[in-house]
């Protein structure tokens, strides 16, 4: 088919400026390197089931509202404490807590705040599954009758601590130089602070079980129970 006008004079066209740029190339000149890329910044992970997994222990409509709102609000805040201290741009978020001696004052409780509430909610989405609970079997077994006797005795402890935090915070399964130990946390601090690896976290800040439970933060850890992923918590201790 016959070129038309218009197709003549746009191949005329782009073959001028091709021989014009040549010239410039060729005489020595480099094209400027291209910008280098930004570093990624935090995301939001996905949940690892279907939000209504884990019902009826833990609810659909609780699930959605605390991945998708509760814990992308706090991506969202590290992100901009970062962008207001670009010097921290790259660096892990295990990284940032375990040492927020390091990170600058102006943003240090944002990035303790925003930053232990990323840590912990994707810590705490991966150690629930469908069809998990029970007792825990494996290296997590032997290292829990080994610090508390009995798995039994593990429990009552870990209750007691969710159970004691005034207001908002997490209970967790830590270990550290010292072995295992329970112990809570207030608001988004984390484990890591502390110089010790977390295991097993419960949130229990109000917007994790309200919506089903109301005020009995007494049911919702009972019912924490029977979505525990043991496979996950053995992981990490191995980790």
């Amino acid at each position: 088919m016959p070129l038309t006008r218009r197709q003549m004079l746009t191949t005329l066209g782009l073959g001028t400026l091709a021989v014009a740029a040549a010239p410039r190339l060729a005489s020595g000149q480099t094209p400027a390197p291209p910008a280098p890329a930004a570093k990624e910044p935090f995301t939001l992970p996905p949940l690892p089931y279907p939000a209504a997994a884990l019902e009826p222990h833990l609810d659909e409509l609780t699930m959605t509202i605390h991945h998708d709102r509760h814990h992308q609000a706090y991506v969202n805040g590290l992100n901009a404490a970062i962008e207001k201290a670009p010097e921290l741009a790259g660096r892990s978020l295990e990284t940032l807590l375990a040492g927020l001696d390091q990170v600058p004052e102006a943003v240090r409780t944002a990035v303790r705040n925003h930053g232990g509430g990323h840590f912990n909610h994707s810590l705490f989405w991966t150690e629930l599954a469908p069809g998990a609970g029970g007792a825990p079997t494996g290296a997590v077994a032997d290292a829990i009758r080994g610090a508390f006797g009995s798995f039994d005795t593990f429990r009552e402890r870990f209750r007691a601590a969710a159970l004691g935090v005034f207001g908002s915070g997490w209970a967790w399964l830590s270990v550290g130089k010292d072995g295992l130990l329970v112990h809570a946390t207030p608001n988004q601090d984390t484990p890591l602070a502390e110089g010790r690896r977390p295991l097993l976290g419960l949130d229990v800040w109000e917007h994790a079980y309200y919506l089903k439970f109301q005020n009995r933060r007494a049911d919702y850890i009972d019912a924490f129970w029977n979505v525990v992923s043991w496979a996950e918590v053995n992981r990490r201790l191995a980790g």
